[in-house]
């Protein structure tokens, strides 16, 4: 188990469907129409040539040339291809992000490891395969789009920044830059959240220990608690028989009663003067962040914004509904986690016990949503005009079906955000929940779009500090991503239809 094993069981299908892929689409399809000759140029050694309706900057065209430079051996042996440009076919080309999801889904082990050190080998290799079944992620592992190079070397960043190599770590935040704009704001989050782990002061026995694969039984269910503990033996061995609530509560007091209050407000203010004592040393470390983000400056300088070509389709609007189609679309994709008996109960639980704050808390939350979703709702054009994606269907099916059916979805937006934030909360700190909300917003809220490809960053970053270690849930989550992705597959291959007005055939795609 481990690593070699995450790449194997993930190269079992990556490699047999992308020949059935290649096979029955063999040409470009939707965005590929543009990238697919981008890239071609490039093999050529045309690299003045681009196409204004690319937006996004040439960094997966650079991997693929590296990429099509170690398969070219073996294209030429096997095919008898003459030259380097014949080898750039659109099968070879896709191969790229076939090979980048067997090497994303070693990060995402490796990165579990590195987040959760209690976890047992074996878990940790079940949750890596079954991450990277993601459906978003996992359907674009066979065609040619930005999707798998962004999530990879953004991954790549946060795990070497994780092991405090930041010069490597803001290296992949540069090439996580070149395949997608928008994550100079990820590599900006991944910067906070190691100031915020420097600068908030904890015990180190404190740290040592994670005491998350705790089972709790109570009459809702089976809860996985998290946090850490001062005896250093409970990292050794798993606590599997059930533990009474009260007793559990104990021991959670114990625990804070060994750390500072864990309020945002003491966070922020422990960040800050931390960051001021220790202020030479921090600008040190982090310059190679700050040389990426002065760089990305004078990059919109220059350019006139932040995207590359199709300036007029991607203006930067306030479309904070995106935020609320995140939450609950991160809340579905983690279902059998969300809506457990005991995340339920839980829930409903910490409503009780804060009372008037919840009450306070959801009222704001309540009239946040409902502003957003009146006044920061937006249809873009691509949207409303092109029924091969599946947003098309749920924004005309579910969304706006009545005109009261984006109020009355407003709830669930904001349960599916709390639940985000429970999760996180056990074993994250206010101040990191919220730099990510920020980052979040950062990402998405600009977006006139609604598009799911736009989640996959903040769905991973989710769900990797979402310490659940209830097998069932993600094995669960598994039969979920399976159903899911055997059914986009056969729309996308064996469903395709024609336009009246467009001749083509078109296909259905996330």
């Amino acid at each position: 188990m481990g690593r070699k094993t995450v790449a194997l069981i993930v190269s079992s299908w990556v490699i047999p469907i992308s020949i059935i892929v290649n096979q029955i689409v063999p040409d470009p399809y939707m965005d590929e129409i543009f990238h697919i000759p981008q890239a071609q140029k490039y093999c050529k050694g045309d690299f003045s040539s681009w196409d204004p309706m690319i937006t996004t900057p040439p960094g997966l065209y650079i991997l693929s040339l590296a990429n099509v430079a170690c398969l070219f051996p073996g294209i030429f042996s096997l095919l008898g291809v003459t030259s380097f440009s014949e080898a750039c076919s659109t099968s070879v080309l896709r191969a790229t992000n076939g090979v980048l999801a067997v090497i994303c889904s070693v990060l995402i082990y490796e990165l579990i490891i590195l987040l959760r050190p209690s976890l047992h080998e074996r878990k940790a290799t079940l949750y890596a395969v079954v991450l990277s079944l993601y459906p978003l992620h996992w359907f674009f592992s066979f065609l040619y789009y930005t999707d798998i190079a962004s999530l990879t070397a953004v991954l790549a960043a946060y795990l070497f920044g994780l092991k405090k190599n930041y010069n490597l770590s803001a290296l992949f935040g540069a090439l996580a830059v070149l395949m997608r704009q928008t994550n100079i704001i990820w590599m900006g989050f991944i910067a906070c959240t190691y100031v915020i782990d420097l600068t908030l002061s904890r015990p180190k026995e404190f740290n040592r220990l994670d005491i998350s694969d705790i089972s709790v039984r109570s009459d809702a269910g089976l809860i996985s608690k998290n946090g850490s503990a001062t005896a250093s033996k409970l990292r050794k061995r798993k606590v599997t028989g059930p533990v009474d609530i009260p007793n559990y509560s104990r021991m959670q007091k114990t625990l804070s009663s060994a750390i500072p209050s864990s309020g945002l407000v003491y966070e922020i203010k422990e960040i800050m003067l931390s960051s001021w004592r220790q202020k030479w040393d921090m600008l040190a470390s982090f310059s190679p962040y700050l040389l990426l983000l002065v760089a990305f400056v004078v990059f919109v300088y220059f350019n006139g914004s932040i995207v590359l070509g199709a300036k007029e389709a991607h203006t930067v609007s306030p479309h904070f509904a995106q935020l609320l189609y995140f939450g609950v679309v991160c809340v579905l994709f983690m279902a059998p986690m969300h809506f457990h008996p005991a995340q339920v109960a839980g829930m409903v639980r910490l409503f009780w016990d804060n009372k008037l704050r919840s009450v306070i808390q959801w009222f704001a939350a309540l009239t946040a949503g409902l502003l957003s979703v009146h006044f920061f709702s937006i249809a873009h054009p691509y949207l409303l005009a092109d029924n091969r994606h599946y947003p098309f269907y749920l924004w005309r099916k579910v969304i706006s079906l009545h005109w009261s059916s984006k109020y009355l979805l407003v709830p669930v937006y904001v349960y599916s955000w709390f639940s985000i934030a429970s999760l996180l909360g056990r074993n994250r700190t206010k101040s990191w929940i919220l730099v990510f909300c920020f980052a979040t917003a950062a990402t998405l809220v600009p977006a006139p779009l609604i598009e799911f490809r736009y989640y996959t960053v903040p769905f991973f970053f989710v769900i990797l500090h979402s310490h659940v270690h209830d097998d069932r849930s993600w094995l669960l989550m598994a039969m979920l991503y399976i159903i899911i992705n055997v059914f986009t597959l056969f729309m996308f291959l064996y469903r395709p239809f024609s336009w009246k007005h467009e001749p083509g055939v078109q296909r259905f795609i996330w």
